[in-house]
């Protein structure tokens, strides 16, 4: 059975509608507003102008990382290991920002130029692991996740440690000029969205409009016949990789330039793992992704403010978020509940 273009174009809404339906009912179980509890949740995320810029704040690291995911994604690779990319990211930035010298008009885009270099080679190695050392790239992405980790707090505690002493909390400060410039003192820098800007659009022109982004399809759809039709799997993995490693430091050194101010535990926030729930979320679609990564943005910020208005803790959020993860993972793919679909060309809209 065919299904409706009308309902093809909204499916991805499909598993978020169902979540906020489910969470409802167990609202009401517990003796909860459904209507109270996300009223709060919506103030906490647009109840002041403080509130949604840190909406949006959090949105751009979550979209640049989301990108990266749709360019590994398209070639078949399960690129987990973003969340150590991101961390990367921020700790080239964070280099940048404690050891070079410079007028701001040269210090930001070192630090930016850094964070995405730093991120590229983090990917680059698990590329590698896969194609030279036969290293299962969710495997390789994982343990270089953690070395991310470890390497954060090395930082943190050793080299970069506060003159007052070592401490996990943080580095010291960074220099005034390094900084991403921030409005109404807000954590939202309009750089920082002018540069999501442009690189949301290079993505969607390398996968719709490019040689390059058909090479990558015809890899994800079958390597062996991709290789067949002489694309070069591994040097095409790589790069994929290495492009994904890129958009991920520059959302790492985007969050430790304008979100903090020093370079932190947990710098990433989880921002990797989330944003490949957002990409399968919204079906690899290049359009639905920002606006997935709106709506974790949302409920995650204004959460928090769940717990002041009403006497739910504020993980509903997070509960709210896993909901609909499972929800997408039971109906989210049209096809597998037995109706087709529209061309294979609407797959990218």
């Amino acid at each position: 059975m065919r299904i409706p273009p009308q309902l093809e174009r909204i499916w991805p809404s499909m598993p978020v509608i169902g979540a906020l339906l489910f969470t409802s009912v167990l609202l009401l179980l517990f003796g909860a507003s459904p209507l109270e509890s996300y009223a709060a949740m919506w103030e906490g995320a647009f109840g002041t102008q403080a509130k949604l810029l840190s909406v949006i704040a959090f949105w751009i690291p979550l979209v640049f990382s989301s990108a990266g995911l749709l360019l590994t994604f398209k070639a078949g690779l399960w690129n987990i290991g973003i969340e150590g990319q991101i961390i990367l990211g921020s700790i080239g930035a964070s280099w940048v920002a404690l050891n070079v010298d410079a007028p701001s008009y040269l210090l930001i885009p070192l630090a930016i130029l850094a964070s995405m270099i730093a991120g590229a080679l983090w990917a680059a190695l698990t590329g590698l692991l896969k194609t030279r050392g036969g290293v299962h790239e969710i495997f390789g992405g994982l343990a270089l996740n953690n070395l991310a980790i470890i390497l954060t707090n090395f930082l943190i505690s050793g080299p970069w440690q506060p003159p007052e002493g070592g401490t996990f909390r943080g580095t010291q400060p960074f220099q005034d000029g390094v900084l991403l410039p921030r409005f109404a003192d807000s954590r939202f820098s309009p750089l920082s969205l002018v540069l999501l800007v442009v690189a949301y659009g290079l993505v969607v022109l390398a996968l719709r409009n490019t040689f390059w982004g058909l090479k990558l399809k015809a890899l994800g759809q079958n390597a062996r016949s991709a290789f067949l039709l002489g694309v070069s799997s591994n040097r095409e993995a790589v790069i994929a990789m290495m492009f994904c490693g890129a958009l991920a430091g520059l959302g790492g050194g985007v969050r430790v330039l304008s979100w903090f101010d020093s370079l932190r535990q947990s710098i990433s926030g989880g921002i990797g793992y989330l944003s490949l729930l957002v990409v399968m979320l919204a079906q690899f679609r290049l359009l639905w992704v920002p606006l997935i990564a709106l709506f974790f943005s949302v409920v995650l910020n204004g959460s928090i403010t769940l717990q002041l208005r009403t006497q739910l803790h504020s993980s509903l959020g997070g509960i709210l978020t896993g909901i609909t993860v499972l929800f997408m993972l039971l109906f989210g793919d049209a096809k597998r509940l037995g109706f087709n679909t529209l061309s294979e060309e609407d797959d990218d809209e």
